[in-house]
């Protein structure tokens, strides 16, 4: 394949932009090599300026649960757009799309819009230290939450990738309102509630971990979370801006049976636009402003394009609930390609293959698998026209266009790059 035109746009971004992109993971530090830059993409294809042709698995890095350019999605910003781009006042456009996240999800009794999945849970944490008056979070390594100061710690992902164990530019005082424990370990939850149980204001964690790879929960894990949660009077958010309506039609919480009192929404809720959301239990929701005293506002939250794409997104996927059990089968076909060697994780459409042999269950084993193995793989498999995360510790995802025919084309890719990882 010919990269030049990608090369040349990487150099020129580079005089200008850090890095020469706007979220570090797209740098490709992770594998090495110049990323491609992008020009469309239709249903699971998509096209980098050189004219070359993938089947893509990354889907906006989670949103695009339909594909690219799904004509309901298409049709409803158009139809926005004709309306007007931004008002800075309240349409019935953004109560519609509150009521269907309630429908769809019955812990989010109120739901506030805003724009990004870092805005929604930066919101959630100071929502439960003012409601519970406490100001400790626990969260977990590996975990990533956005780029919200205090829990840039163990953040899994890109800061993985990088080599970046935590940030500069975050004060120490704010880490220090920031527990970080092992996830999956239970004892390690409730030796933390023994010692500092009336200081800690909340407990976050992706029920389903998609930053330092797909990782699911053992069991009794989120079980054990909301327990002790709830008997220290603490509140329990989950971070589904990654799992939300992507695992199933109610998110992870549908999935595996646990209420939390908050949750934050991204990536799906917006069908490729910038939305967000949080929301849960309505004696809490009651606190924000301008019903309450905790402050939280955004020029921009409630956009109308975005509620238009998000409602067209949650519209379909509500009267279409069979296309989880489709993409649980197509994610299945594909982890089923995995040679010896390779442990693979998955739940419905997001998983990770990881070039380790021991199972993965936390991000201390998520770290022992061999990247350059990753690499030349991940390399493979773009020569073959498969597109993958540029990291070993993203999830790829798995969209309704993905047809039989592209199936059968990555599996075949993906045991001849296996084959080339491991000679």
């Amino acid at each position: 394949m010919n990269f030049a035109k990608s090369q040349q746009l990487f150099e020129r971004a580079q005089r200008v932009i850090p890095g020469g992109v706007n979220s570090p993971v797209r740098a490709w530090r992770g594998v090495g090599g110049t990323p491609l830059f992008i020009v469309r993409g239709q249903g699971s294809h998509i096209f980098d300026a050189d004219g070359n042709e993938y089947i893509d698995y990354i889907g906006s890095w989670g949103p695009l649960l339909l594909g690219h350019r799904h004509p309901e999605i298409v049709a409803a910003i158009e139809e926005a757009l004709a309306r007007g781009t931004s008002f800075g006042a309240p349409t019935e456009a953004e109560i519609d799309l509150a009521e269907i996240i309630k429908d769809m999800v019955p812990s989010m009794e109120m739901v506030r819009l805003v724009n990004s999945g870092t805005e929604a849970t930066m919101s959630a944490l100071r929502v439960a230290r003012g409601f519970t008056g406490r100001d400790i979070t626990i969260k977990f390594e590996g975990c990533y939450h956005g780029h919200v100061d205090s829990l840039l710690v163990k953040a899994g992902s890109g800061v993985a990738t990088l080599g970046l164990p935590d940030s500069p530019g975050v004060p120490k005082g704010f880490s220090d309102t920031t527990i970080t424990l092992p996830f999956n370990n239970i004892l390690a939850i409730e030796q933390a509630f023994d010692a500092h149980g009336a200081k800690i204001a909340a407990v976050i964690v992706e029920p389903v971990c998609g930053n330092m790879g797909c990782i699911p929960p053992v069991p009794g894990f989120l079980e054990a979370l909301r327990r002790i949660t709830a008997a220290h009077e603490s509140l329990l958010i989950f971070d589904e801006v990654m799992t939300g309506f992507r695992v199933a039609l109610g998110g992870a919480q549908q999935l595996y049976g646990i209420t939390p009192d908050l949750t934050t929404f991204a990536k799906v809720i917006g069908g490729g636009l910038p939305i967000a959301a949080y929301g849960g239990r309505r004696d809490i929701m009651a606190h924000v402003a301008p019903s309450g005293p905790i402050y939280q506002a955004g020029t921009l939250s409630g956009n109308p394009l975005a509620v238009s794409a998000g409602l067209a997104m949650l519209r379909h996927i509500q009267s279409h609930p069979e296309i989880y059990r489709q993409l649980d089968s197509a994610t299945a076909t594909l982890a089923a390609s995995a040679p010896r060697g390779v442990t693979v994780n998955r739940v419905g459409s997001m998983m990770t293959w990881f070039f380790t042999p021991a199972p993965v269950t936390d991000y201390d084993t998520a770290k022992h698998s061999e990247i350059n193995r990753f690499s030349r793989f991940f390399h493979a498999m773009i020569e073959r026209g498969i597109y993958l995360p540029p990291s070993q510790f993203e999830a790829l995802f798995v969209s309704t266009a993905h047809s039989e025919a592209d199936l059968v084309r990555t599996v075949e890719a993906a045991r001849e790059s296996f084959a080339i990882a491991n000679a």
